[in-house]
């Protein structure tokens, strides 16, 4: 059978939209200690572990959904860290629902004394970054309502970097 993404055909030219509803279900990792790794996911994070084998994977999630973030170490047991330069995956984003949860994942890793790497405001969201314990980069935002939203004159969205105030954030997480 022929491959339809390569053949030429009238439906490999069309122009498709992804369906708006469509949502990205899980990220699955590689890892090389399984241990290391939910020390991060589960006890800083805080993740919960839905399945495990052994020293070979892991899945977790929030709020009991079957996985959100899978670990495996299947081509990486005892490896070296991601790479930070060349084709791969750049960071895996976290979004939280508010920004009161998202000051409260800032004030868990403030308690456990874990380096975050950068932070931004983007007009649309706001974001904390860092890197997980093989090097994997981690985004932590929340997205603001859509209404809130930078726009042009044309009514593109206009994203933007801008410092992000982590005291304020942090003033705000839940005790």
């Amino acid at each position: 059978m022929e491959n339809p993404t390569t053949s030429g055909s009238p439906a490999a030219n069309d122009a498709y939209v992804v369906p708006a509803q469509t949502r990205i279900g899980h990220v699955h990792l590689q890892v090389t200690d399984i241990d290391k790794s939910l020390s991060f996911y589960r006890d800083i994070l805080g993740f919960q572990v839905v399945l495990r084998f052994g020293n070979q994977a892991a899945f977790i999630s929030a709020g009991g959904y079957h996985h959100h973030i899978g670990l495996n170490t299947w081509n990486s047991l005892g490896g070296p860290p991601a790479r930070k330069h060349g084709a791969g995956l750049y960071h895996t984003a976290i979004l939280y629902a508010t920004w009161a949860e998202l000051a409260g994942a800032l004030r868990q890793l403030a308690r456990a004394k874990y380096p975050i790497t950068g932070s931004a405001d983007h007009g649309v969201s706001e974001a904390i970054y860092l890197d997980d314990p093989d090097g994997n980069g981690v985004e932590l935002y929340w997205d603001r309502p859509r209404e809130q939203w930078p726009l042009t004159a044309a009514g593109e969205v206009q994203m933007y970097t801008r410092a992000l105030d982590l005291n304020a954030l942090l003033a705000e997480a839940p005790q």
